[in-house]
């Protein structure tokens, strides 16, 4: 590890206080001279390219990192009112979520594609050159002939060499920053990276041990202006790199780089790149032992996810197979396909409690049969996804010239549906089903009299509810059965159904955010969970099931075929940090994630949690500054995190092996 280089960026932050702001109101700028969107957008992007001033230290081989603080808005707050009465935006309105083809650029140039771009697009490359050229200047006058030499190559030509590729992508995906798009992925970085990788391994110029070193210089690139890439939470920015996984000719496609880059993050341990590793039935178990590491380590990172499933569930939706194979993962864990996707796999999310809750208290009542209250569940389902449906139409998003410029147009155009709260709703229909329909040990009265007052009119049944009813995860088959009818449900709710941009609707298992937010709607529910606690995140138990062991929640969460649910969302295993004292733990959590992929599971992520040591960070959030944990599809440093978040995580299941 470069220990200058990681002191500076990483341990210090030393570089920020050097970032000033470019001080103007460009939205209002913008809107007096009567801009059009697109060329307000082509010429943000030249005022802040001109207004970056470059910036190397001696310590570095890849670089470029913002001096201007923050990006002003193109439109006004006024405009932007008058804008969302028309068209649907999403989030930010800003393009995001997205994964471009970074390998035929890097390999071709800029210069290659420049007289078959756009008007803007010719600007765009004319604004970034120009930035480019001034650190070409900067270098020179550092007497940095290694890095001048790379800049007079790239990006108007493609790179030669491994370094001059690195340095390439650092240089796009610095730029797609700041043109304003956020959550950019990396993709298949293992990939498309190869062949300049193995070529130079081939002809000696590195050995293991100093493309590691140059490949933990580039990781760190991603954590120099990662504080002003903020999602909901600092950390949620959606710098996603994927791993392995089966290549177009059906062969694995984890090498060498694949292997560094995991050992690159296990020992820089840095929130940046994500790290997701494509496995199927066939990866050997040392793969999955390399993974592992990572998770010892406590970076929640890599997540899994499983080529078997996952590329048939996208080629029965209507992916083509050579994009299937292909697939990516967003922000998060939702899947994508790089290059011609132009997908919102987050449009909107679904909450499974809340529909199972209004279910409930509309039927009981009638002395119907389980059966019928099923009937109601599947009719609310349905009704909800109806309700949402229209509402994402004429979806328009801020011009985006250097996205464009990056990717062979917009083939895919789906919306994918989070289904939240799926643990909680199925142990609610579970705990009916048991106390009210099967033994008859609790009225119909009863229960909803106590949903009503929060249980604190009947502690008792809280607690029968809360920790005695079959719960999902814990190898109770009823409560399992329902959460896959649920999904299956879900699944039944959107098929068929496309939306105004050519696209269909994806049914999900995550959460996002929602764990907390769409449970604050909620009153208290009749799996004993009470009014505005948090559900379990993504594809996971609730928070108070009493799950005996990591098998059995794995055994339970992989007990039914997920291949129409494939817009993503993970199993979460949490595992106590005095796990990984015993040497033989690492192979032990291996074999535990390969089987959860040869039983069917689509997507998997762990965390490594010190429970005392989030406490202590609490108190004292300045010792503990490095401290990582996993949110719902990424990583964070702990103490950044708002406190509902950071208790979130301590209040979930901890396992040992």
């Amino acid at each position: 590890m470069n220990q200058e280089l990681y002191q500076y960026y990483i341990v210090d932050r030393a570089h920020r206080a050097l970032r000033k702001p470019l001080g103007r109101d460009l939205g209002a700028e913008f809107a007096s001279a009567g801009l059009c969107p697109e060329e307000r957008m082509c010429r943000r992007f030249e005022i802040a390219c001109a207004a970056e001033t470059p910036a190397i230290m001696p310590f570095e081989k890849i670089v470029m990192r913002r001096s201007i603080s923050a990006l002003p808005d193109v439109f006004t707050e006024e405009e932007w009112e008058t804008i969302k009465k028309d068209p649907y935006i999403h989030e930010l309105g800003y393009v995001s979520n997205l994964s471009p083809n970074y390998e035929k650029i890097i390999c071709k140039g800029l210069l290659a594609v420049y007289e078959e771009s756009s008007k803007y697009q010719k600007r765009v490359i004319d604004a970034l050159l120009g930035l480019c050229d001034r650190y070409r200047a900067e270098a020179e006058k550092q007497g940095r002939e290694d890095l001048a030499e790379i800049f007079g190559r790239v990006p108007r030509q493609g790179a030669r060499n491994f370094r001059e590729a690195l340095q390439f992508f650092r240089i796009l995906h610095f730029f797609l920053w700041l043109e304003g798009n956020y959550h950019n992925t990396v993709g298949r970085f293992d990939q498309y990276m190869y062949p300049y990788f193995k070529q130079d391994m081939d002809a000696g110029i590195y050995t293991r041990e100093t493309a590691l070193e140059l490949l933990e210089d580039f990781f760190v690139s991603f954590n120099k202006d990662s504080d002003l890439y903020v999602g909901v939470q600092q950390g949620d920015n959606g710098q996603s790199m994927v791993l392995g996984g089966l290549t177009p000719d059906g062969t694995d496609g984890f090498n060498l780089l694949s292997e560094l880059c995991l050992e690159a993050s296990c020992e820089l341990k840095v929130i940046d790149p994500k790290i997701n590793l494509r496995v199927s039935k066939n990866t050997p178990l040392w793969v999955y032992e390399k993974g592992t590491e990572l998770t010892k380590a406590g970076l929640g990172f890599p997540q899994y996810s499983n080529d078997d499933v996952v590329i048939k569930g996208l080629e029965r939706l209507g992916y083509d197979h050579e994009d299937a194979v292909n697939y990516v993962v967003a922000a998060c864990w939702e899947f994508i396909i790089p290059g011609c996707g132009n997908d919102i796999p987050n449009i909107s999310g679904v909450n499974f409690p809340l529909l199972v809750d209004r279910a409930i208290r509309a039927y009981l009542p009638t002395g119907g049969d389980f059966e019928g209250l099923i009937e109601e569940t599947r009719k609310n389902i349905h009704a909800e996804c109806e309700r949402k449906i229209p509402l994402f139409k004429n979806v328009w998003f801020v011009p985006s010239h250097l996205m464009d410029l990056l990717r062979d147009g917009k083939k895919y155009n789906n919306f994918g549906f989070h289904g939240c709260g799926i643990a909680s709703a199925a142990d609610a229909l579970a705990a009916v089903k048991t106390y009210v329909y099967d033994e008859k040990s609790v009225s119909a009265e009863r229960l909803i009299s106590a949903l009503d007052a929060n249980f604190e009119n009947d502690p008792e049944l809280l607690h029968l509810l809360r920790y005695e009813a079959p719960k999902m995860g814990c190898g109770k088959a009823v409560a399992d059965d329902l959460g896959f009818w649920i999904l299956d449900t879900f699944a039944d709710a959107l098929d068929g159904k496309t939306n105004d941009m050519g696209g269909i609707f994806r049914a999900g298992t995550g959460t996002a955010m929602n764990y907390l937010l769409h449970a604050r709607k909620v009153g208290a529910t009749a799996d004993g969970r009470r009014a505005g606690e948090a559900y379990g995140t993504n594809f996971s138990p609730s928070l108070f099931a009493p799950v005996p062991g990591p098998l059995t929640d794995i055994e339970s969460f992989t007990a039914h075929d997920l291949t129409r649910t494939m817009n993503g969302g993970p199993l979460t295993l949490e595992f106590d940090g005095s796990v990984f004292q015993n040497p033989d733990t690492i192979r032990k959590v291996a074999m535990l994630v390969k089987h959860f992929i040869d039983r069917g599971g689509h997507q998997l992520q762990l965390n490594t949690v010190d429970l005392d040591a989030l406490k202590e960070a609490q108190k004292d959030p300045e010792g503990y500054r490095q401290l990582v944990v996993r949110i719902w599809g990424w990583s964070a440093y702990f103490v950044e995190l708002d406190k509902e978040y950071q208790d979130h995580v301590m209040a979930r299941q901890m396992y040992s092996v």
